[in-house]
């Protein structure tokens, strides 16, 4: 049986032949990875119905983008994170943990927030330098992405922040592939076996 190796802030991207509507064309952030399974969150996919601002209206907190034009946003979109928690906030972002009152480092840059106090302190201008929100997370049982990556459903590369948190979500997909030096659409949607 091979070793276990945890794929923790890694990228999942998702192979053309991928048809589950949750996850077909997406990038996926893998916070947490052990033996009893993982989570992630879906990075490309936004929730355009849900604008910003209704967002934090509904939280009760002031709009961050209030006045300023859309190249200057703080908060540009909101993400669909995945199939799970829908009604549930996940912030990844730079900097420690230790701020904030739900928190869990994912590697030495990054950190995954479920607490509304980091949305009070982007709220406020107060929050990280760098987050994404997303609403909604992935999630796998023991095992499971194991079996999908054998099914060859996925590839894998370590995450960088320029792909998290830079390149525009429409981009994302072709920009994770890239770092493997692989253009996501010169692959075949038809699954192969040899």
């Amino acid at each position: 049986m091979s070793q276990f190796q945890s794929l923790r802030n890694h990228f999942l991207i998702a192979m053309p032949h991928l048809e589950d509507t949750h996850f077909s064309g997406t990038v996926t952030y893998i916070c947490e990875h052990n033996k009893e399974g993982a989570l992630g969150i879906v990075i490309n996919k936004t929730l355009a119905q849900l604008p910003v601002s209704e967002l934090f209206a509904q939280l009760e907190l002031p709009n961050p983008n209030s006045g300023l034009s859309e190249s200057e946003e703080i908060v540009p979109a909101i993400f669909e994170g995945g199939p799970v928690h829908h009604e549930r906030g996940f912030i990844i972002h730079t900097g420690g943990s230790e701020k904030w009152e739900s928190s869990m480092q994912v590697s030495d840059e990054l950190a995954l927030t479920t607490s509304v106090d980091i949305l009070d302190a982007i709220a406020n201008l107060q929050g990280p330098k760098q987050f994404l929100i997303a609403l909604g997370c992935a999630g796998w049982e023991g095992g499971q992405l194991e079996r999908e990556l054998q099914e060859n459903a996925w590839l894998t590369c370590p995450a960088t922040l320029p792909v998290l948190f830079e390149a525009e979500p429409e981009q994302k997909l072709q920009a994770a592939a890239g770092l493997l030096g692989v253009d996501i659409n010169l692959i075949s949607s038809q699954a192969g076996h040899a």
